[in-house]
């Protein structure tokens, strides 16, 4: 599926009526059209804007001899310790460098409050929740196994390879527990919550 707004919204319908439920945080690219399909399946849900895209789309924006010095400048900000501080490290760096790389200045200013959503969530899961490698590491595996195949007789024998792979994924990370959520629920009864400013609303024009 291409991330069309139409392709992306009928995908999370689907997962919806799946029995998806109760999701609190999607992250991803900043692709406009998958973003928009978030927000009517999803209203209420906070978004946040992968990490590593966004440090990519700054430092193609930012002239090679500055560009180790801005990168490390960034992380700074990314891997702050709460949203003020990641704030006040924004504008010193935009103070220093918005005259020798205007243009990257201008795409860190303008993507940093969806990329920092992560940063009211508690410590222990900001590192997995910030970016979509995950994600993008189990296509890689599922793509791979694909070119050995290389042709498919039918959409089912496709489905059964990847579902195959998916199952073997799934305990993988059920044995790991990827996620103990245990603390995050914790977090939620005692009034933590993800922050409003990065909800997807639906937007109705006036």
């Amino acid at each position: 599926m291409s991330e069309s707004e139409k392709s992306g919204s009928d995908f999370f319908l689907w997962l919806k009526e799946r029995g998806l439920q109760g999701v609190d945080l999607v992250v991803s690219d900043d692709h406009k059209g998958l973003e928009n399909a978030i927000r009517i399946p999803l209203q209420g849900t906070t978004w946040q804007r992968c990490q590593t895209h966004f440090l990519k789309n700054i430092l193609e924006a930012t002239p090679p001899v500055l560009q180790e010095a801005i990168h490390a400048r960034v992380r700074g900000i990314l891997e702050a310790a709460d949203l003020p501080t990641a704030r006040f490290l924004l504008n010193q760096l935009l103070t220093e460098y918005q005259q020798k790389a205007p243009q990257a200045m201008e795409v860190l200013e303008q993507g940093f409050d969806d990329a920092t959503a992560i940063l009211s969530l508690p410590e222990k899961y900001r590192r997995k929740l910030r970016t979509t490698n995950s994600i993008e590491r189990l296509n890689q595996e599922i793509r791979r196994r694909e070119r050995v195949i290389r042709i498919f007789p039918h959409r089912e024998s496709s489905l059964r390879l990847i579902g195959a792979f998916l199952i073997e994924y799934d305990e993988k990370w059920s044995e790991k527990k990827y996620f103990d959520m245990t603390d995050y629920y914790e977090w939620k009864k005692t009034g933590g919550q993800l922050s409003t400013s990065h909800q997807l609303v639906t937007r109705i024009p006036l």
